[in-house]
């Protein structure tokens, strides 16, 4: 289903840590995953406007908890600002 429709269900936020597999939790973020469990995934993450393909997974896993520790209307209202430039450019889709 598209990412929209959970959206509008309520399963996600705009803003927050990008959907994640079983795997990648434990894996990745292993005593963390908790904490990233806490907060609705989100369509658009710091992870994804910072970067995306060309990160590895541990400084995913630092940008998630990053803004799951440090919500605050500024940062989660600078995440859309920097999808456009992000989007446009284009660089970090694959």
């Amino acid at each position: 289903m598209p990412q929209f429709w959970h959206l509008m269900r309520g399963e996600m936020s705009s803003v927050g840590p990008r959907p994640m597999t079983a795997g990648e939790l434990r894996d990745f973020y292993r005593a963390d995953a908790g904490e990233i469990l806490r907060v609705r995934p989100g369509i658009d993450g710091l992870w994804r406007v910072s970067g995306r393909n060309r990160l590895d997974y541990a400084e995913r896993r630092r940008l998630d908890l990053r803004l799951v520790r440090r919500r605050s209307p500024r940062l989660y209202a600078g995440v859309p600002l920097r999808t456009i430039p992000e989007g446009w450019n284009g660089a970090n889709s694959w």
